[in-house]
């Protein structure tokens, strides 16, 4: 027995040199992301809805329909009304699809989606854990299941929607600004010719022109482009789009004419303004009214006035250095002046999450930093005044805190979702049928959109998307 129990470290010695070097942190981060995902897909499952990949149906085939020869935009799908209702550009992109089953395409469409979130919140993130000192690795395996958990991304994974892509296309632009800042740093003498050209980020423009060509709400973006002054990046999405559409016609004409010529103006393929789903200004006013259709002159006016309030705020944040906030809030104006933005269009929530939490983390940060620097404390306990007293324990923990608050309500609302236990339909139900809380509850994610048009706030100097040289002249100028 002694000569056993002797032999027993000997064998356990491979398992201890394989585990000496794990560090006991990476073991505890992996199992914390674990948690998350677990509990992001249980959150998934209690407030998602039932999911069948059913507008990749519709897709596959329409293309499947075109594949055989059929005219595109005559495809209606069994038991439905619905068509594809998409410009031609996206059916040619779509057509390699008629090739696979249903099914499997919306499985490639889902794993595509979700490498292209975690691209995009790799490089939203970067700057931020980079500031903190925290794992990016660890950072973006956290957010990617939280990302992915709520209402616009479970619907866009679920249904086989393209947000999630056409998202990451305009955050690609937005990465080729802040590597033109730099102006092309990242590049090295040994990087080839393609390498320097993707750090100069003079493609930046592109994925806003292929978005556009997509769906035609992304062109917004270039507008705040022209109203910003960055003629080469606006010229560069222009001409993408233009050169995509003409390309376009060039191969499939009949189908070019028919889109821009009747289909595009039908908007009852799409479906009635008051739908539940629809979280626009328009979806909301027609639900207000209690009526199918939006009452047109009141939702031109507001719509409008949201327009200014949008494109003026982002023109603000780009002068003050802070790009992803100005793409948030042309991203968020563009859901709400659409006529229709089905909740899965909702994806610009996510980066609006990161910049509240952000701005949280950096008042805190500021206030930490002022009572560091700071005198004596006074004794009663006051606030810092002329005689440089120093501020209360207190004071830096609760700055920042109504940020990270509203952070943290919009993440559970987008979370949780409570328009679906209200959902009624015209002209069965009427919207008031559960009174004003269920018709509060019914618009929540509208009015969300709307309050962070008018409210959400930007970081000076937090994501520059010109030259260091022209940042002091550039936010002198806004101020003035």
């Amino acid at each position: 027995m002694p000569a056993t129990v002797g032999r027993r470290p000997g064998r356990l010695a491979p398992l201890h040199r394989v585990t000496s070097g794990i560090d006991r942190r990476t073991v505890v981060r992996v199992g914390v992301v674990a948690a998350v995902a677990y509990a992001a897909w249980l959150a998934i499952g209690l407030f998602g809805r039932p999911y069948n990949f059913f507008d990749m149906k519709i897709y596959h085939g329409a293309v499947v329909w075109w594949a055989s020869g059929h005219e595109l935009y005559e495809f209606i799908a069994p038991d439905t009304t619905l068509g594809f209702t998409y410009p031609p550009f996206a059916g040619l992109v779509m057509l390699p699809m008629a090739h696979l089953p249903v099914g499997l395409a919306g499985l490639v469409n889902a794993a595509a989606s979700l490498a292209a979130l975690a691209i995009v919140l790799a490089a939203l993130l970067r700057p931020i854990v980079d500031r903190l000192a925290w794992p990016l690795w660890f950072s973006v395996a956290i957010a990617v299941p939280l990302a992915a958990a709520i209402e616009p991304a479970r619907e866009t994974l679920g249904y086989g929607q393209v947000n999630l892509l056409l998202f990451a296309l305009i955050m690609a632009d937005l990465i080729g600004l802040r590597w033109r800042s730099r102006r092309g740093t990242h590049a090295t003498a040994d990087d080839g010719p393609l390498l320097r050209f993707l750090y100069s980020g003079a493609w930046a423009g592109a994925g806003i022109g292929l978005a556009t060509a997509v769906k035609l709400t992304p062109a917004l973006f270039i507008a705040y482009l022209m109203l910003t002054r960055q003629w080469r990046v606006a010229a560069t999405a222009i001409g993408t789009t233009v050169a995509v559409t003409v390309g376009t016609f060039a191969i499939v004409g009949a189908e070019s004419r028919a889109y821009f010529g009747s289909v595009l103006w039908q908007t009852e393929r799409v479906g009635a303004a008051d739908m539940t789903p629809n979280q626009s200004l328009a979806g909301l006013l027609a639900r207000l009214y209690d009526s199918i259709e939006t009452p047109g002159l009141l939702w031109f006016s507001f719509a409008v006035l949201i327009l200014a309030l949008g494109l003026s705020r982002a023109t603000n944040a780009h002068a003050d250095g802070d790009e992803l906030t100005a793409f948030t809030l042309v991203g968020l104006t563009a859901n709400v002046i659409s006529p229709i933005s089905w909740t899965h269009h909702l994806v610009w929530v996510i980066p609006a999450i990161i910049v509240l939490a952000d701005a949280a983390v950096r008042r805190r940060e500021a206030s930490r930093g002022l009572a560091y620097r700071a005198g004596p404390a006074q004794p009663n306990g006051g606030l810092p005044g002329v005689n440089g007293l120093r501020p209360p324990i207190w004071y830096p923990t609760l700055t920042g805190l109504r940020h990270g608050v509203a952070a943290l309500g919009l993440y559970l609302l987008f979370l949780i979702s409570p328009i679906w236990p209200y959902e009624h339909q015209l002209p069965e139900v009427s919207h008031y049928q559960d009174g004003l809380f269920g018709a509060l509850m019914e618009n929540s994610l509208a009015v969300a959109l709307i309050v962070l048009v008018a409210g959400l706030p930007w970081r000076p100097g937090a994501e520059p998307a010109f030259h260091a040289d022209r940042m002091g002249r550039a936010v002198a100028a806004a101020r003035r």
